[in-house]
């Protein structure tokens, strides 16, 4: 009898900073790769959502195996013992650094947050904003310690993007190697090739 391997279930939290194309790929992809999905999108994140795509907020929440609404304390993404095998947060408003660095879980994208580093799971905050302020730093760095992974959205030019697929390619790929997970368009670096630009 074939042995099924079971899907992995990872929560992806969109907020309201601006970048929800990245949280939208990453849910475009996390489908491809047949990995099950739990969405959040916050208040403002649907407004970002309507100004910066073409996406309504409800193709969005299309695309997961479940969405829920971000006043939700009831879901199961709130309890730990539900079992994920991490969460996302693209893009992470520093409002929501904040709240999650605080502890303070007034909403199910702070709770399910703060639920994965009380069981010790993956939470990567994807966090949005510059330039950054000494607060922002001292955030970033206080979560880190508690066992989150901070990965802000940077471009990566060695894969010489030529449009906004390309980035978002790059970066949702390299977002998800931090789960383990191989995303197919995911260029990895192999060292720079000498050529002539290094020995003029």
């Amino acid at each position: 009898m074939k042995e099924t391997i079971p899907r992995k279930r990872i929560i992806v939290a969109i907020t309201g900073a601006t970048g929800a194309q990245i949280g939208i790929h990453i849910l475009q992809t996390l489908r491809h790769l047949n990995v099950e999905t739990h969405l959040i999108i916050s208040k403002w994140a649907a407004e970002t959502i309507k100004y910066e795509t073409d996406y309504p907020p409800s193709a969005v929440k299309a695309l997961a195996d479940q969405a829920y609404s971000a006043h939700d304390l009831a879901a199961p993404i709130a309890s730990g013992s539900y079992r994920v095998d991490g969460m996302v947060v693209a893009p992470c408003s520093v409002k929501t650094l904040a709240a999650i660095n605080a502890g303070i879980c007034d909403d199910l994208v702070t709770r399910a947050a703060d639920v994965c580093l009380k069981e010790r799971r993956r939470l990567v905050l994807t966090v949005r904003e510059t330039p950054f302020s000494e607060i922002h730093l001292r955030n970033m760095m206080e979560v880190t310690r508690t066992g989150a992974i901070v990965a802000p959205p940077v471009v990566g030019f060695y894969t010489r993007p030529s449009s906004i697929d390309d980035v978002l390619n790059q970066m949702v790929g390299r977002l998800l190697d931090l789960f383990d997970l191989d995303a197919t368009n995911f260029e990895r670096g192999d060292g720079i090739q000498k050529s002539s630009v290094f020995t003029q």
